[in-house]
């Protein structure tokens, strides 16, 4: 039940990924999911915390467990959003399935890079000044 909420966005649990309690991180992301069936989640990695292949197995497991979206970051590490992980992220869930790039994300350029790595949403606290960086 999502009690009208039209997204819910969960952080996957970090520390199970790090240990590679792989079937924890599913059966969480699973619950979420199954506990949010009208809604769609989107399940925040934290890539500034993970290696390379411990995004792409959290890319994994999350579209394995049922969510919508991989989200890059909350913005407490000490990197959020990158090309590069926009990019191994895309390509390991494939074309239909959604990617978020979110943390530090503050000025066009940088939102059209996201999207042009595969990002197909955006997070970002400075949209404001994204918008007024484009042209009329």
């Amino acid at each position: 039940m999502t009690l009208g909420a039209a997204e819910v966005d969960m952080v996957m649990n970090i520390g199970a990924m790090k240990s590679q309690d792989l079937a924890t991180v599913r059966g969480d992301i699973e619950q979420v999911v199954n506990a949010c069936k009208s809604a769609p989640v989107k399940v925040i990695i934290e890539t500034g915390f993970l290696t390379d292949q411990e995004k792409i197995q959290a890319c994994r497991l999350v579209k394995e467990a049922g969510a919508a979206f991989v989200k890059t970051s909350t913005g407490i590490s000490s990197t959020g959003a990158t090309v590069a992980d926009v990019a191994l992220m895309r390509k390991t869930v494939g074309d239909r399935f959604g990617v978020k790039a979110a943390g530090g994300i503050r000025t066009l350029k940088e939102c059209i890079a996201m999207i042009e790595a595969g990002a197909n949403r955006i997070g970002s606290s400075g949209t404001i000044q994204i918008l007024n960086e484009c042209p009329a």
